[in-house]
C-alpha cells in the first residue's frame, strides 16, 4: 500500500474533489467518477492503515489532515531562531527578481515537475533540495526520466524533514542590514500543523551558514505564509487581509493565533523587513488559501501583473476592485502609479471543469518565480499558455521563460492550489548591486535629450555606471558615462539624444562597484532592456464622452472593498451615498468636491447588511445618477 498515493484538491466551499493515482494508473479527471467507485475500496483501506502521505496535503487544510493530525499529534516548534528583530540600521527586504543564490525545493510527489525546475534553475544558480532520501533524488535527477539525466553541478542535496512540498509557505525570504549587506534570512509562524515543514528555513540557514531571526516569540509574534508577501525591495509589500485574520488572538482547531492590531502587525513587519508601506487587500471568495502569488506578481518596482477573468466570472470582479484600491491610493517607490499587465487566467479542462465559480480549479499564471536572468512559468494547455508566455516575453524581454506544465502528465499539481511559485523559495546574494530605474514613458519630444536616472548601490560603493542605447537592439549600442548626482541618493544620470518621430528606443544599465562586481538592469542586458516610443505629435487622441459621470461599480454584488469610478466633464459639489430597499442612507461615501475628469471613490461592504442598495450621486445643481448593488 506505500505505493498508493491520494491527492486532495483545494478544499474550500466552492471545490472538493478527490483525484486518486496508484502503480501505473492515473485516473483523469474525464472518468474520476467512475474510477473513484472502482477504487473505494483502496481509499478506505489506506486511510484505515494510515497511509496518507503527509507529503500529499495540499495547501489547505483539510478534514483528512485534521483527522490525521488528532490521531497522531504533532509537537509544534515553540522558538526558533533569534526572536528578536535584525539588529541592524536600514534594514529591507529583497525583491524576487533580484539576483538570487540559491533555490530550494522540498522533494516530494511531483518529481517530474521539481526536474524540470531544477534543470533550468541550476543554470542560474546553486539549487538546494531538502530530502528524506538522499540517493532517491539524485538516482531520479540522473536517470532517464522526465528529459533526461542531469548532472549533478550546482545541485546540491540536503537530508532533511518536512511534512509538504509548499516551501514558499514555510521557507525564510532574504533580508539586508545596512540596506545592501549584512545578509540574514526572516521566517514567520507557519498557519498550519506542519512543525517538520515549520523548521526547514533553519535547516537552510545552517546549511548555508547564515543568520535566521523568527517572529516566533512574545511580543514579535507573528503568522504569516510566504505564497502571501510580495516585496518591491524598497519598502513596499503587500499581502491579502488572511495576515489580518490569523494575527487577530482567535483560535483555530489546531492552534491559537496571536493577538495583534492592523497596527502593531505594520510595526513588526517593519522591525524584521524594513517595510514602512504594507499594503493588505480584501480576500477573493474563491481563493480557498487566499494567497496573493495565485493572482497577482509584481515584475519590477513600478509594475504589477494582475490575473484577469472574463467579465463578472469567479474572482474577477474583487481583484479589480482591490487593484483600483491599490492604484487610488499607493504609489511606486518614485510616486507614480502603479503601470498594470493583465493576463487571463484560464479555466480548468475536460469534465467538470470551468472556472473557480463553477468549481474549476484555480489556474494561474501569475504563481511563476524569477531565477535571475529565467523565469519559471506554470502552464496548462496551448490554448491559454502562448498567450501567456507572450505577455511575459513582451514584458521583461531577454528573460528565458520556462515553461512547465502543472496540470498534464499525471502530476496535476494545480489541483492542490499551487504551482511553480508555491514550490520553491530563493535566497539573495550576499552582495546585491542594486539598480533601480523608474522606465521611460513613450514621448512626443523629438528636439530635447531623454534623461535616464538610476539609482544605483553596492556596500563597497560604486566606481562607473554606463547606460547603453540603440534604436536598433540587434545592431551595435551606444555607451554613455553615467554622472553621480548626489551621494545622498545615490542616484546617477546620463541622457540619450533626440530622435525622430517613428523611433523606438531601447536602453539598459551597467553598474561596477568599487568590489569587481559588475550588474546591468534589466538582468538579461543588452538581450534585455527598457524601451519607449517617440510619437509624432500630429496624431491626436480624441477621447469618448461619457454620459452617465456614475460609471459602475465593481464587484456587484459586494463583500468587501468596493471601487466606484466617477468620471465628470466639470468639477461640482454632491454628494455620493447608498440607501437600503426601505429608502434610508445606509452609507455616506463622499460629501463635498468631485473634480473634473476621472476617479474613483471607495467603500468597505463587509458591514453591510446583505440585500439590494441604491448607489446615488447627487450634485448641487440637482442632477441626480443612481444604479443598482447587491451586498451579499
Amino acid at each position: 500500500m506505500s505505493s498508493i498515493r491520494i491527492y486532495f484538491s483545494k478544499l474550500s466551499t466552492h471545490h472538493n474533489s478527490l483525484f486518486l493515482f496508484a502503480p501505473n494508473c492515473i485516473i483523469l479527471k474525464q472518468y474520476s467518477q467512475l474510477c473513484a467507485s472502482i477504487l473505494l475500496g483502496f481509499i478506505a483501506l489506506a486511510f484505515s492503515s494510515h497511509a496518507l502521505s503527509q507529503r500529499s496535503w495540499p495547501h489547505a487544510l483539510t478534514d483528512q489532515e485534521r483527522d490525521h493530525v488528532e490521531r497522531i499529534g504533532f509537537e509544534p516548534h515553540t522558538s526558533r531562531g533569534i526572536e528578536t528583530p535584525p539588529p541592524y540600521d536600514n534594514i529591507r527586504t529583497a525583491a524576487e527578481w533580484e539576483e538570487v543564490e540559491a533555490l530550494t525545493i522540498s522533494w516530494t510527489d511531483f518529481p517530474c515537475i521539481q526536474k524540470q525546475i531544477v534543470a533550468a534553475a541550476k543554470e542560474e544558480c546553486t539549487v538546494i533540495i531538502f530530502a528524506d532520501d538522499e540517493n532517491q533524488v539524485t538516482d531520479y535527477l540522473t536517470g532517464n526520466q522526465c528529459g533526461g539525466a542531469l548532472t549533478l553541478d550546482n545541485i546540491q542535496v540536503v537530508s532533511a524533514e518536512y511534512n509538504s512540498i509548499w516551501i514558499r509557505d514555510y521557507g525564510a525570504n532574504t533580508v539586508y542590514g545596512s540596506w545592501n549587506d549584512d545578509r540574514v534570512l526572516v521566517d514567520w509562524l507557519y498557519n498550519r500543523p506542519r512543525p517538520e515543514d515549520d523548521a526547514i528555513p533553519d535547516v537552510l540557514a545552517e546549511t548555508m551558514g547564515i543568520e535566521i531571526y523568527s517572529t516566533t516569540g512574545v511580543p514579535n509574534d507573528l503568522m504569516n505564509t510566504g505564497g502571501n508577501w510580495m516585496s518591491d525591495g524598497f519598502g513596499t509589500a503587500f499581502a491579502s487581509e488572511l495576515i489580518l485574520e490569523e494575527n487577530n488572538g482567535g483560535s483555530t482547531w489546531w492552534t491559537d493565533y496571536p493577538d495583534h492590531t492592523s497596527a502593531e502587525i505594520d510595526q513588526i513587519i517593519s522591525d524584521f523587513h524594513g517595510v514602512e508601506t504594507f499594503i493588505t487587500m480584501p480576500n477573493l471568495p474563491y481563493d480557498g488559501i487566499h494567497h496573493i502569488d495565485m493572482h497577482m506578481k509584481l515584475l519590477d518596482e513600478s509594475t504589477l501583473l494582475m490575473a484577469e477573468y472574463p467579465e463578472g466570472v469567479a474572482d474577477g470582479p474583487q481583484i479589480n476592485a482591490n487593484l483600483e484600491y491599490v492604484l487610488s491610493n499607493f504609489t511606486t517607490r518614485w510616486g507614480t502609479p502603479f503601470d498594470v499587465i493583465r493576463i487571463p487566467s484560464p479555466p480548468e479542462q475536460g469534465f467538470g471543469g470551468g472556472y473557480p465559480d463553477a468549481n474549476g480549479w484555480y489556474l494561474t499564471y501569475t504563481n511563476s518565480v524569477f531565477v535571475n536572468n529565467t523565469i519559471l512559468l506554470p502552464t496548462y494547455y496551448t490554448e491559454y499558455d502562448t498567450t501567456a508566455v507572450r505577455i511575459y516575453e513582451e514584458a521583461l524581454p531577454g528573460y528565458n521563460v520556462v515553461g512547465i506544465d502543472c496540470d498534464n502528465n499525471g502530476e496535476a499539481i494545480i489541483s492542490l492550489s499551487g504551482a511553480i511559485h508555491c514550490i520553491t523559495h530563493t535566497v539573495g546574494i550576499e552582495d546585491p548591486l542594486m539598480i533601480s530605474h523608474l522606465p521611460l514613458s513613450d514621448t512626443e519630444d523629438t528636439e530635447n535629450n531623454y534623461e535616464v536616472e538610476a539609482y544605483i548601490s553596492h556596500r563597497s560603493e560604486i566606481a562607473s555606471a554606463f547606460m547603453h542605447w540603440t534604436t536598433d537592439p540587434d545592431d551595435e549600442w551606444s555607451s554613455v558615462s553615467m554622472e553621480l548626482i548626489s551621494d545622498e541618493t545615490e542616484n546617477w544620470s546620463a541622457n540619450i539624444p533626440s530622435q525622430p518621430a517613428g523611433t523606438t528606443v531601447y536602453y539598459y544599465v551597467e553598474a561596477n562597484a568599487n568590489s569587481g562586481k559588475m550588474g546591468t538592469r534589466p538582468m538579461p542586458a543588452p538581450e534585455g532592456w527598457w524601451s519607449f516610443d517617440v510619437i509624432d505629435p500630429s496624431v491626436s487622441i480624441v477621447e469618448q464622452s461619457v454620459e452617465s459621470p456614475l460609471l459602475q461599480a465593481f464587484p456587484n454584488p459586494a463583500a468587501a472593498i468596493t471601487c466606484i469610478p466617477i468620471h465628470l466633464s466639470r468639477a461640482s459639489e454632491g454628494k455620493l451615498y447608498l440607501t437600503n430597499a426601505l429608502g434610508q442612507k445606509a452609507l455616506m461615501i463622499h460629501r463635498g468636491d468631485f473634480r473634473a475628469g476621472s476617479q474613483k471613490y471607495f467603500f468597505n461592504a463587509e458591514g453591510l447588511a446583505q440585500g439590494a442598495y441604491l448607489l446615488t450621486m447627487d450634485l448641487v445643481n440637482g442632477e441626480r445618477w443612481t444604479q443598482h448593488l447587491m451586498i451579499k
